[in-house]
């Protein structure tokens, strides 16, 4: 299968760094900064639209002023990684608004989890109601991080 970024070009390379940048440029201010006029600039961005490679437009939230100030990345290990187990545990998970990520691994636990929380106490509440409690799960560990040094959302095209 080829890489989808094998078939862009550079202008389609630019409007997609510039996309990343400020998801809010009008079709104007898009064109003025790749140096393309409107009309072609916008059919590029809904080939990307309708390629899939632009999935989406979104705001970038301060964490810490929706007062969902901890941030904890936990291993799972499950008891039996079969593909049904493994399908209904990322089913579940998806349907958590606390895990921000889970990312299927490598090593000796299955899957990695960012979960955000308001506190000690209700990370505590979402171990016990939420994720105990799904079945086939053989160990969870728990890192908390004492802050971010680098977010970035921005892929390097």
């Amino acid at each position: 299968m080829t890489h989808p970024l094998n078939g862009l070009d550079g202008i389609d390379k630019k409007i997609l760094d510039e996309l990343q940048i400020e998801g809010r440029l009008t079709n104007q201010e898009l064109s003025d900064r790749i140096s393309l006029s409107p009309s072609p600039c916008l059919r590029r961005v809904r080939a990307l639209e309708k390629k899939g490679i632009i999935t989406g437009y979104h705001a970038h939230v301060d964490q810490d002023m929706c007062g969902l100030a901890i941030n904890v990345f936990v291993s799972v290990k499950l008891e039996k990684p079969t593909e049904g187990n493994m399908r209904k545990f990322e089913s579940l998970i998806n349907h958590m608004d606390e895990v921000l990520e889970c990312y299927l691994m490598t090593g000796t636990h299955d899957y990695l989890l960012h979960v955000v929380s308001e506190s000690l106490k209700t990370y505590e509440r979402f171990i016990r109601r939420e994720l105990t409690p799904l079945s086939n799960i053989a160990a969870i560990e728990s890192s908390f991080a004492f802050g971010q040094v680098k977010k970035r959302s921005r892929l390097p095209l």
